[in-house]
């Protein structure tokens, strides 16, 4: 199965929305399944609610160009995701476009996990960024 690929317009200067998006302290905000997150300089720990049980996986930060462009990829666990976040400037620089790109990488057990979380991550993504776009416009 392809990366996920989704683009979102967000009305929104480039550095707000980078700024907020990236953070992963405020995951949980917009991302609903997200119970915690536990950051420690370019790691972070997030633990999700993935078909009703709690999964813990750190991840670590590989790209930091703000107010561009942001990626990080799962460091430990048999799902190890792969996340990153463009943001291009629109209307000169008052709103933004944001495109995420997510996938995964699996290790022993996580062959046979891999289409339920990425079924899972298939249904839940745009719903996060429709949640991501909703909170940072009613933020303005």
């Amino acid at each position: 199965m392809a990366t996920l690929v989704s683009t979102i317009e967000i009305a929104r200067p480039p550095h707000d929305v980078f700024a907020y998006a990236t953070d992963p302290s405020r995951f949980g905000e917009w991302q609903d399944d997200v119970v915690r997150v536990q950051v420690d300089g370019v790691e972070f720990t997030t633990t999700r609610r993935i078909n009703g049980a709690e999964r813990t996986m750190r991840q670590q930060i590989t790209h930091n160009d703000p107010p561009h462009r942001w990626a990080a990829r799962g460091i430990d666990g048999p799902i190890r995701p792969h996340a990153t976040v463009t943001v291009e400037p629109l209307d000169d620089g008052t709103r933004s476009r944001v495109t995420l790109t997510l996938d995964f990488e699996r290790h022993g057990i996580g062959a046979a996990l891999l289409p339920l979380v990425r079924r899972q991550s298939r249904r839940a993504a745009p719903i996060s960024y429709q949640k991501l776009k909703q909170v940072l416009e009613r933020r303005h």
